[in-house]
């Protein structure tokens, strides 16, 4: 028998349920608050409606297109590189938001990917900014309605933090100066390209932490790698460390920050439980030479615990010893709980130029399984420069990249290519890896840039299962006199010696060692095994035809994982966005690009039976040819339900 609730019981039970519904309403079923997923960074989602056996179903739902592009301008007179889409949008509601590469905010309808709004912050476009990016925004909200209670915070290339109202894009006027802070206040003299913020900062309680980009090879006396909190309401630092030796101070002469410091490019983790912040940290300034440090690169190629609330640091572990091989730590630490010996262990994940993978305790930094002290090649480096007698070797995790290389790996096009190549590397210092840079050229294997670089590797925290994306190609350092130095070399002012570096090339423009040049690797972490490992692109937007069939292309940006058991990544300089089966890495899905898909990719499901969209930023690199583009594109089954 139907009952009817007396009118004001009715109408109460109605006021105090709408809220609810409303705010159940708004929520994703599947979403991605934060640049990787979590504020750990597992790029993992629960998401599950698309599934390999469907994915092959995907088409374009929505394209956005910014309109923030920048072509090189490379001359005698000027220097300036293509603007890099590289970013990765985050979820909050029913909007998504994301930063261009000149740092403009957009929210979009997360279901049509209409503009809602944009903010420009106004940064010079025309600027010789090195490869203008803006790897993402992040999210900062109380919980309570009203203006700016959610907040939208982005950095800029100029170094400023922006602070602006999520409903309205207007800047948030009582943060900093007008929705303001300029983070080189107190930093050494240097010209504006040299420092500035192309990560998404990271926000932890009521602070916003970042790091900072800092440009290569200049100089000894670049400006400090400061690590900074500021208050996301008002602003005010909060905390800033520097990353020096115990017992250094931290100030120069003049009050400024201790300049040549390491700094934190990339993107930083935090544990809200636990009151931490992780750090990857770059190299101390230059990358090639270190006999002037004494011992400043203390923190240098290390992952950093910080306590949130105060800076302090709770706990180090380096993972290069006076790096000079432009090993920095270049991904975010990836924060995941490990099952070892039926035991929930708090993890940080760190994978690393060098292709190996350190597994760390989250609490104390304590390696969780076995890190061996090995000796590495001591002959040939200059007489100014004083090297580490030993590097530290992981034993569990399996090597993405096997490091031993020599003249017999030579490849080339054609047989005289290869015959160069082989001259080419018979030529440089190489006593494997570690070989320190010298007069003569030395071989850096993994190269510079990985191994495994700024994309992150996607762990199922169920399963622990990690996939990450590695380059295979070879690179070089040679050590110039600096009497020597020509306008082309890395300067690296303050040191006997400029640089020069890049990739070992054959004379029709390959790496000289035989593809894949870039793979995607798939590894249970606990159990010590490698799964998988599959060439990941072609080169069909990098050579001419008929040289397409090529397969396993260099790139940088990352994957993501579902809990369908599928794998997205874009990475590869080909223009393509590809789906892969998590157990197997067969490729089941491959759509075509306008530009090469250099980003992380993102997905969300809003409501249980609505669609999930796979997003992913297509806007190129320099690094592969790959024009510059400003495409956000979003892919989802046909609306009949796939």
């Amino acid at each position: 028998m139907n009952q009817s609730l007396p009118l004001p019981a009715a109408v109460l039970l109605a006021l105090v349920l709408a809220p609810v519904s409303i705010i159940a309403r708004s929520e994703p079923i599947a979403g991605w608050p934060a640049y990787g997923a979590t504020p750990g960074g597992t790029h993992f989602s629960r998401a599950s409606q698309i599934t390999p056996e469907n994915v092959h179903r995907l088409e374009k739902a929505w394209e956005h297109r910014s309109g923030d592009i920048r072509e090189a301008d490379i001359s005698e007179e000027r220097f300036v590189t293509q603007s890099s889409l590289q970013v990765t949008p985050i979820l909050v509601g029913e909007r998504l938001y994301y930063c261009s590469p000149f740092n403009t905010v957009f929210a979009l309808d997360a279901r049509s990917g209409e503009e809602i709004w944009r903010y420009d912050p106004g940064v010079d476009s025309e600027s010789e900014q090195f490869l203008p990016n803006c790897r993402g925004v992040s999210s900062w909200t109380s919980g309570n309605p009203g203006r700016c209670e959610h907040r939208i915070i982005v950095g800029t290339l100029d170094a400023r933090l922006v602070a602006l109202d999520a409903q309205t894009g207007t800047p948030c006027k009582e943060f900093g100066k007008d929705g303001e802070v300029d983070t080189s206040q107190w930093l050494s003299e240097h010209h504006p390209r040299e420092h500035g913020i192309t990560s998404p900062p990271a926000i932890l309680g009521d602070r916003v932490i970042t790091g900072s980009m800092v440009l290569d090879n200049l100089r000894t006396d670049s400006p400090g790698g400061v690590v900074k909190a500021y208050n996301v309401r008002s602003g005010k630092l909060e905390w800033a460390w520097n990353p020096i030796p115990p017992g250094v101070p931290d100030r120069n002469p003049d009050g400024t920050w201790l300049s040549g410091t390491t700094n934190v490019w990339s993107i930083i983790s935090v544990d809200a439980e636990r009151d931490m912040v992780f750090l990857p940290t770059g190299n101390t300034q230059p990358d090639y030479f270190g006999g002037h440090r004494n011992g400043l690169d203390y923190y240098s190629s290390s992952v950093v615990a910080l306590r949130g609330s105060t800076g302090e640091v709770v706990w180090h572990y380096q993972l290069v010893h006076h790096d000079l091989w432009d090993y920095d730590t270049p991904a975010q630490p990836t924060l995941v709980d490990l099952e070892i010996e039926g035991e929930r262990v708090p993890a940080v994940v760190q994978v690393t130029k060098m292709g190996m993978t350190f597994a760390l305790h989250r609490e104390t930094g304590r390696p969780l399984w076995p890190v061996e002290e090995r000796p590495v090649p001591q002959a040939d480096a200059v007489p100014e420069e004083t090297l580490a007698a030993t590097q530290p070797f992981p034993t569990h995790i399996p090597y993405t990249i096997q490091s031993a290389l020599s003249e017999d790996d030579a490849w080339g096009l054609m047989i005289w290519d290869e015959l160069a190549c082989r001259d080419k590397l018979a030529a440089l210092r190489n006593e494997g890896i570690y070989t320190p840079p010298s007069l003569d050229g030395s071989i850096l294997y993994p190269s510079f840039g990985g191994g495994n670089n700024w994309g992150s590797p996607a762990i199922n925290p169920d399963t622990g299962v990690m996939v990450v994306a590695s380059n295979r190609f070879p690179g070089y350092s040679r050590l110039v006199p600096r009497s020597d130095c020509e306008e082309s070399d890395q300067p690296q002012i303050g040191t006997p010696y400029c640089v020069e570096w890049g990739v070992v090339l054959s004379p029709l423009g390959v790496p000289c060692t035989a593809p894949p040049w870039g793979t995607l690797d798939a590894i249970d972490i606990v159990a010590g095994k490698l799964l998988w490992s599959v060439p990941l692109g072609t080169s069909r937007d990098m050579a001419p035809f008929p040289f397409w069939w090529i397969r396993g292309l260099p790139g940088f940006a990352a994957p993501m994982m579902t809990a369908s058991g599928l794998v997205f990544s874009g990475i590869s300089n080909e223009h393509a966005f590809r789906a892969f089966d998590l157990s197997t890495g067969e490729e089941l899905w491959k759509a075509r690009l306008p530009t090469a898909a250099n980003a992380l990719p993102m997905t969300y499901q809003l409501e249980e039976g609505g669609r999930q969209y796979v997003v992913v930023a297509a806007g190129g690199h320099w690094s592969g040819g790959s024009p510059p583009g400003d495409y956000l594109i979003a892919f989802a089954l046909p609306e009949d339900g796939g």
